[in-house]
C-alpha cells in the first residue's frame, strides 16, 4: 500500500476538493447536524477502476471512519458525498482514493465470462481478490468474504451460480465498508468549523424599545415619553408568537446631543427629539452603557431573561463609532481622525454627511482600540447577549475583524455576528470567509424572476461554503421601491421569498403592517423614520381590523419550523416556467421537501405553465404520474403531474406553497399537465 505525502500530488490524483475556502486559508462552514457535500476530481491513468471516499477528523482529533463517494455524472471524474458533523468545533475533512481491484475485475468478468473467455481463469484471479479482501476484513463479517473467494475455486459449481454469488448483498455490504484498496493516496486535511444551527437557520424580528411603550401628550403640555425595557417587555409574546427566534435590537446606549439629528434626519432637532441611537455615546456613557431612558443594566437583563423565557434570543446592535459627547472624545482623541483645522471628522458619504458621528480611526492606536472592543464584547456577553449584528464592518479593517471574530470564538464559540455590509461583492465575501457567521445581502435589490435565479444560484452554490445569507426585507434605512409601489401583495410576495429561499430571514417591525411611504419619491427613506423619532404602534387594531399579514408570517414561520428542507441553504433548486414574472423553486432535505410557486408581479394576476423536474423532488421521473398536493397557505389539494397550469393574483392567492402525500409520507409536488390545476377542499 503506497501512501502520497501531503506536498505531493499523489499515485492518484486528488484536485479540486470542495467545499475549500481559499486553498483552505479559512474553514469551510457547516453548523450541527447540516448535510455538506465534498466533492473532489478523482482520476488515474488507463482504464482501471477507483475508488474514493471522505474522512472527518473531529474536534478531538479522532478520524471518522470513511463515507464513501460516488461519482458525480459520466465520464467527469468528479465524485462527492454527503457528510454531517454532529458536534461544534474545528473539524477537518480529507478525500481518500485508491485503486479497486475487485470493480475491475467484476467490469471484465461481466463482459468476458458471458462469452466464454478465459473462464476459469478469470474466476481464479476474482478468487485471489476476494481471498485478499477477506484478510483486511475485521471480525465476524469475514467468513462472508472467504466464502466467496472458496466458491469462485469450486469447479464443481456451475459458472452461473459462482457469478450470482459475486452479487450476494451481504458480500457487497461487507466491502462497500470495507473496500479493497490498492495505491492508497489522501489529500491534504482541509478545515471545517462548525458552529450551532443558529448560525445557519433563524427568523429575525428588529424593534426599537424606545417605541414600544412610548406615549405623547395630546395637549402638547410635556414632550414624549420614550418607552423602556420593561414596556417593550410586552412586544415579546407577539413576537415569539409570530414564530420568530431572534429579537435585534438597534443600538441601546446613550445618545449625544451635539448636531443631534431631527426627524427625517433634518438638522434642527427640538429639545423632545431622541435623536438617532447609532449617534452613540453622551455624559451618560458610551457602548457598554445603557441609555436612561430605556432604563438600568438591571431592567436589560429582565429583557433578555424574559426573552428567553419566550424562545428569543437578543442580537445586539454593534456600531464601532461614536457621537461627538462620547467619553473616546476626550479619553482617547487619538482613536479619531483630526482634520487639518484641528476638528475631529465626521462621518459623511458625500454629498450626505453625519455630523452626529465621529467614525473610528483603527491605524492610531489599533491595539488600544483593539481591547476596548473586545472587552466590551465580553460585557454584553456577561449580560446574556449571543448574537452581534455588526453595522458597517467594511468600514473598518478586514484584519481587525479576523482577529476580534478568532478571539471571540476561542473563547464563546456560541456567539454569533451578522455583517451588515450593503458593499462590492470582494469585501462581502471577505468578510464571510474571514469569520462573520451570516451576511445581509443584495436579496432587497433583487426583485423579478431572472434576478432571483441568478443571485440565489450564486448564494446557495459554492459561497454557501463560507457565506449563509440572512435576508431581511427591509430595514430602518432600506424602503425598497418595490414595496412602495406595490402595496400589501408586495409586502406578502417579499416575506415568502424571504422565507423560502433562505434558512436564514427577517423583517423590521412595521413590516406586518406594510409601511411603505418613503420621505420623497426616489428615496428608500422613511417618511417619519424612526431611526429619527418615537414610533409607537396600535397593533391591537391592527389584529383587530385585519390590516396586518402577521398572520401569513406566522404561517411561513411555522412552515419553516416544521420542515428541515427549509432550513438548509445548499439545497435549492428552480423548475422551469414559461412566464417570466413566475418563479418556481423547491427545497428537499431526505424525505422532505417543499415546491413554491410564485408571482413576482404584485399588480396582476399571471398565468402560465410550469414543468416540473420530478428527480429534483424526489419523485420517479414519469411524465404522467399523478401526485397529490396540499397548498400550505389555504389547505387546498390538487393533482398535478410533470406539467401544471397555474394561475395567481397577487390580490387574493401570490402564490402556492405546497407539500405532498405519497405512501403516507409527506413530501413536496406538483399539478395536472396541460390543463388547470384541479383543487380538492380538505
Amino acid at each position: 500500500m503506497q501512501v502520497k505525502l501531503e506536498a505531493e500530488l499523489g499515485r492518484i490524483p486528488i484536485v479540486d476538493v470542495a467545499p475549500v475556502v481559499d486553498c483552505g486559508r479559512w474553514p469551510a462552514k457547516a453548523v450541527v447536524g447540516e448535510t455538506v457535500e465534498v466533492s473532489a476530481t478523482v482520476f488515474r491513468e488507463g482504464h482501471e477502476r477507483l475508488g474514493a471516499g471522505v474522512v472527518l477528523r473531529t474536534p478531538e482529533g479522532e478520524e471518522l471512519a470513511p463515507q464513501r463517494m460516488s461519482e458525480v455524472g459520466v465520464g467527469l471524474d468528479r465524485w462527492s458525498a454527503q457528510v454531517t458533523p454532529t458536534e461544534m468545533g474545528s473539524w477537518a475533512f480529507r478525500v481518500e482514493a485508491w485503486g479497486d481491484p475487485i470493480a475491475h475485475w467484476r467490469h471484465d468478468a461481466e463482459i468476458k465470462i458471458p462469452r466464454g473467455q478465459d473462464v476459469e481463469l478469470m474466476l481464479t484471479e476474482g478468487a485471489r481478490l476476494f481471498a485478499r479482501a477477506a484478510e483486511a476484513v475485521p471480525g465476524k463479517d469475514r467468513p462472508t468474504v472467504e466464502r466467496l473467494a472458496k466458491r469462485l475455486r469450486d469447479e464443481t459449481v456451475p459458472v452461473t451460480d459462482r457469478m450470482e454469488a459475486v452479487a450476494d448483498p451481504d458480500v457487497e455490504d461487507v466491502l462497500e465498508r470495507h473496500p479493497l484498496r490498492d495505491l492508497l493516496t489522501v489529500s491534504d486535511w482541509y478545515p471545517l468549523v462548525v458552529h450551532r444551527q443558529r448560525a445557519l437557520f433563524g427568523a429575525w424580528y428588529e424593534f426599537f424599545p424606545r417605541s414600544e411603550g412610548a406615549t405623547f401628550d395630546p395637549l402638547g403640555r410635556r414632550g414624549p415619553i420614550s418607552g423602556t425595557f420593561r414596556t417593550a417587555m410586552k412586544r415579546l409574546p407577539a413576537i415569539a408568537d409570530m414564530g420568530f427566534d431572534v429579537v435585534y435590537l438597534p443600538p441601546i446606549h446613550p445618545i449625544g446631543t451635539a448636531h443631534r439629528k431631527g426627524p427625517n434626519n433634518t438638522l434642527d432637532a427640538g429639545p423632545y427629539d431622541p435623536g438617532s441611537p447609532w449617534a452613540i455615546g453622551s455624559a451618560d456613557g458610551g457602548h457598554d452603557t445603557v441609555h436612561p431612558d430605556l432604563g438600568t443594566l438591571d431592567d436589560f437583563d429582565a429583557f433578555v431573561e424574559h426573552a428567553g423565557n419566550c424562545g428569543l434570543e437578543i442580537a445586539l446592535d454593534l456600531a464601532l463609532q461614536c457621537s461627538p459627547d462620547h467619553p473616546w472624545v476626550t479619553q482617547h482623541p487619538e482613536w479619531f481622525t483630526t482634520r487639518a483645522d484641528g476638528t475631529i471628522a465626521h462621518a459623511e458619504n458625500p454629498p450626505k454627511k453625519y455630523q452626529d458621528i465621529y467614525p473610528l480611526n483603527f491605524d492610531h492606536d489599533p491595539d488600544g482600540l483593539y481591547t476596548a472592543v473586545k472587552n466590551l464584547l465580553h460585557h454584553w456577553i456577561d449580560h446574556g447577549v449571543k448574537i452581534f449584528r455588526v453595522d458597517n464592518p467594511h468600514t473598518k479593517p478586514v484584519a481587525f475583524w479576523e482577529r476580534l471574530l478568532a478571539d471571540i470564538h476561542t473563547t464563546d464559540p456560541d456567539v454569533l455576528f451578522l455583517a451588515e455590509a450593503f458593499t462590492r461583492p470582494a469585501m462581502m465575501h471577505t468578510l464571510a470567509k474571514i469569520g462573520f457567521h451570516q451576511s445581509y445581502t443584495y436579496f432587497t435589490w433583487r426583485n423579478n424572476a431572472e434576478e432571483l435565479t441568478r443571485y440565489f444560484t450564486e448564494l446557495t452554490g459554492p459561497t454557501a461554503a463560507y457565506m449563509r445569507p440572512n435576508l431581511f426585507t427591509n430595514t430602518p434605512d432600506i424602503l425598497n421601491e418595490y414595496l412602495q409601489h406595490g402595496g400589501r401583495p408586495a409586502f406578502e410576495i417579499r416575506a415568502i421569498l424571504a422565507a423560502l429561499l433562505s434558512p436564514t430571514w427577517g423583517i423590521y417591525s412595521g413590516y406586518e403592517l406594510c409601511e411603505n411611504t418613503p420621505v420623497r419619491p426616489g428615496s428608500e427613506e422613511y417618511r417619519d423614520s424612526e431611526k429619527y423619532q418615537y414610533r409607537p404602534r396600535d397593533w391591537e387594531t391592527a389584529d383587530r381590523t385585519g390590516t396586518t399579514i402577521a398572520p401569513l408570517i406566522t404561517t411561513l414561520n411555522t412552515l419553516r419550523n416544521t420542515h428541515p428542507a427549509l432550513q438548509q441553504l445548499r439545497n435549492l433548486h428552480f423548475h422551469h416556467i414559461d412566464q417570466p414574472e413566475l418563479l418556481a423553486f423547491s427545497k428537499r432535505h431526505l424525505h422532505d421537501t417543499v415546491l413554491t410557486i410564485i408571482n413576482l408581479n404584485p399588480h396582476h394576476p399571471r398565468e402560465a405553465t410550469v414543468h416540473l423536474d420530478l428527480p429534483a423532488l424526489g419523485l420517479p421521473d414519469d411524465p404522467d404520474q399523478p401526485h397529490t398536493l396540499t397548498d400550505q397557505l389555504d389547505g387546498t389539494t390538487y393533482t398535478w403531474t410533470k406539467a401544471n397550469y397555474v394561475r395567481l393574483d397577487p390580490r387574493t392567492k401570490p402564490a402556492h406553497v405546497f407539500t405532498f402525500q405519497e405512501n403516507g409520507r409527506v413530501r413536496a409536488g406538483g399539478g395536472r399537465g396541460g390543463g388547470a390545476s384541479r383543487p380538492r377542499r380538505r
